[in-house]
C-alpha cells in the first residue's frame, strides 16, 4: 500500500514552484524557461510579457491548436542528413525561425535586445528590433556583425517615421517589418490589475513598488545595471517614458489609426529594402498585402494581445497560403513553443515562423546563455521531428 501511495504521489504533475526547484541542472523546454522567468521577474513585468487581451482565449488557442495537429510518423527513409536551412529575403538562415519584435524587452533582461541579436547571430537566424525597444538601433547595430530586421509602427508624425527609417538604413537594416494590427491598443486585464496600464491609487502604487524587492536578482541586474530604461528609438519624442502607462499615453497620441493600404505606397517611396507586413489574419488582408507589394507577410494576431476571440494563427495559416499561393513569403507568428511546432507550421503552409515570448523568457531566466540553449533546443527538436516524419529537408515537409 505504501508503494502504491508513493507511486501515485510521484505521478502527480509538479506545481510551478516544485518544477522550478527540480531544474537544478538545466531547463529543457520553453515552458521551463517560462517558469524560471516567472520566478525572476516582478509580477507586473512577467504578466506584461505573458498575458493577452481580455479573457486570453486567443492567447490560449494559439498554443492549443498546435497541440491538436497530429504528425505522421514515417520509417525506412534516408534521414541520415537533416537540412533546416532556408533562403529568404536574399539571405540564407540556419533555421526557418526569427526572433519577433518585442516592446520593452530590455526591462526583462539587462539590455535584452543586444543579448538577443548576439544569440540570433550565433544561431544563424534573424533578429527583429521593435520600434519601442529599450536599446536603440545604434546600440544594437554596435553589437551586431550582420544586418538585423527593424519593426515599424506608423506614427502621425511622418517626418519622424522617415528619420527613423533613415536611422534603420544607417544601422544596416535591409528588412522592414511593418506592424498593422495596432491601430488601437487591446485591453489586457493583467496589465490593468497590476498597474502596468496606469491608474493606480497612491496605495496601489506603494503596494506595486513592494513587488520589486522580492526579486533581488532582477533588481540588481536589470533595474540598476540595465539603465537607461527609455525607449531608445524614440528618445526624442518620449524622453521620460519608463513604464507601460507612459508607452500607452504616447501611443494614443502618436500611433496613426487612420493608416490604410494607400500608406504602403508612401512607405515604399522611402524604403527600398525588403518589406514584410505583420498582423495579417484573414485571406482578404493577405491578398491586399500582396497587391500592395509586400515581400512577405506575418500571419499574426499579436500573440493574442490585441483582439481576443479571433482565430489562432496556425489555424489561419493554411487558408492564407491557399489564398496567396507563392506570391509572397508567409511567416507564421503566435503559439510556437518548440522546434516541432516549427515543423507543424511549415506543414500547414508557412515558409518560416517567429517566436516572441519564448526568447524573452529565456533571456529573463538565464540571460544570453539561456537563449543560446533554447535556440539549440529548437534546432534539435526540428531535427528529430523531421527525421521521424521522413522529411530530411524543408521542401519535404508538407500537409501530407
Amino acid at each position: 500500500m505504501r508503494s502504491l501511495i508513493k507511486a501515485r504521489a510521484w505521478s502527480k504533475p509538479l506545481s510551478p514552484a516544485r518544477a522550478v526547484k527540480s531544474m537544478n541542472l538545466a531547463p529543457a523546454s520553453t515552458s521551463d524557461y517560462r517558469r524560471l522567468a516567472e520566478k525572476r521577474l516582478p509580477r507586473n513585468l512577467f504578466d506584461y510579457i505573458d498575458g493577452g487581451a481580455y479573457s486570453e482565449t486567443t492567447l490560449k488557442a494559439n498554443v492549443d491548436d498546435f497541440e491538436k495537429i497530429v504528425m505522421k510518423q514515417r520509417v525506412m527513409r534516408d534521414v541520415s542528413s537533416i537540412n533546416t536551412k532556408v533562403e529568404q529575403f536574399g539571405d540564407t538562415f540556419a533555421l526557418p525561425l526569427a526572433l519577433a519584435p518585442i516592446g520593452l524587452a530590455g526591462m526583462m533582461a539587462r539590455r535584452a535586445e543586444v543579448q538577443a541579436v548576439r544569440a540570433a547571430e550565433k544561431a544563424g537566424i534573424p533578429f527583429c528590433l521593435s520600434t519601442v525597444s529599450i536599446c536603440s538601433l545604434e546600440e544594437v547595430a554596435a553589437a551586431a556583425t550582420k544586418p538585423f530586421w527593424f519593426q515599424l509602427y506608423m506614427m502621425r508624425d511622418r517626418g519622424y517615421v522617415k528619420d527613423l527609417l533613415g536611422r534603420a538604413k544607417a544601422a544596416g537594416c535591409k528588412t522592414l517589418v511593418f506592424t498593422v494590427d495596432l491601430a488601437v491598443v487591446g485591453a489586457r486585464y493583467r496589465d490593468v490589475r497590476n498597474g502596468m496600464a496606469g491608474g493606480l491609487s497612491r496605495v496601489g502604487k506603494f503596494r506595486a513598488a513592494l513587488e520589486y524587492p522580492k526579486h533581488p536578482g532582477w533588481l540588481l541586474d536589470v533595474a540598476v545595471k540595465g539603465k537607461p530604461h527609455t525607449f531608445g528609438n524614440l528618445s526624442a519624442l518620449v524622453p521620460s517614458a519608463k513604464s507601460l502607462s507612459d508607452f500607452k499615453a504616447w501611443i494614443d497620441a502618436q500611433f496613426d489609426p487612420s493608416c490604410t493600404w494607400k500608406d504602403i505606397e508612401w512607405l515604399r517611396s522611402i524604403w527600398d529594402g525588403n518589406l514584410i507586413i505583420k498582423g495579417i489574419l484573414n485571406t482578404e488582408d493577405a491578398k491586399a498585402a500582396v497587391a500592395a507589394g509586400a515581400d512577405g507577410i506575418v500571419v499574426s494576431n499579436h500573440g493574442g494581445r490585441q483582439l481576443d476571440g479571433v482565430s489562432s494563427t496556425i489555424k489561419m495559416t493554411p487558408r492564407i497560403r491557399d489564398a496567396v499561393g507563392d506570391k509572397t513569403t508567409i511567416i507564421m507568428d503566435g503559439g510556437v513553443r518548440s522546434g516541432q511546432d516549427i515543423v507543424k507550421a511549415l506543414a500547414n503552409g508557412a515558409h518560416s515562423v517567429m517566436i516572441g515570448r519564448p526568447w524573452v523568457w529565456a533571456l529573463a531566466a538565464r540571460g544570453e546563455a539561456g537563449l543560446d540553449a533554447l535556440l539549440r533546443t529548437f534546432k534539435a527538436e526540428m531535427d528529430v521531428s523531421m527525421a521521424l516524419t521522413g522529411a530530411p529537408t524543408l521542401a519535404d515537409i508538407s500537409d501530407d
